[in-house]
């Protein structure tokens, strides 16, 4: 095939190609109905409309480009080398999370942290710590007794102070 198409080319290659959409879109009409037909119709009118405007030998050559990519692509080994290796990043990044979930693989709390844990004291601030002071979803601090009114004592402390007892 010409690496450019004269304009009686395109139009002749735009008709055949509407021709044979035609001819689709007719089984189409006839097995789906009215509106995917004529929506085939429809698109089966662009080569020829692309061959009247003059506009084949453009749509031939990029065509022809991408083919001329995709085949470099298909047959090169240093793309296929690429794909594997993309392939391999995505599984390992999907086995740590994964490794992460789990806590298999985490390295163990250092002697500061642990200290810390064992204070009371959060090492990280925005902990489960900071989220049930006054965040709707963490558990409340138990401030003493073993019963659920000790919570109480810091409300009715608010109130005493605001008069209302």
């Amino acid at each position: 095939m010409p690496e450019n198409l004269s304009w009686m080319t395109g139009l002749v290659l735009g008709g055949g190609l509407t021709l044979a959409g035609l001819v689709i879109s007719f089984f189409v009409w006839r097995a789906k109905g009215a509106a995917s037909g004529l929506r085939g119709v429809a698109w089966s009118l662009l080569p020829l409309v692309a061959g009247l405007l003059g506009l084949m030998a453009a749509v031939w050559r990029f065509v022809m480009s991408v083919l001329g990519i995709l085949a470099g692509l298909l047959f090169n080994p240093l793309v296929w080398a690429g794909v594997i290796l993309a392939g391999v990043a995505v599984v390992l990044y999907v086995v740590s999370g994964i490794m992460r979930a789990r806590g298999v693989g985490t390295t163990k709390p250092s002697a500061k942290r642990a200290k810390a844990a064992d204070e009371g004291a959060r090492p990280d601030a925005a902990g489960p710590a900071q989220a049930a002071k006054g965040r709707v979803g963490g558990a409340p601090e138990r401030s003493g007794g073993g019963d659920d009114l000790s919570d109480l004592g810091d409300i009715e402390e608010l109130l005493r102070r605001r008069g209302i007892e």
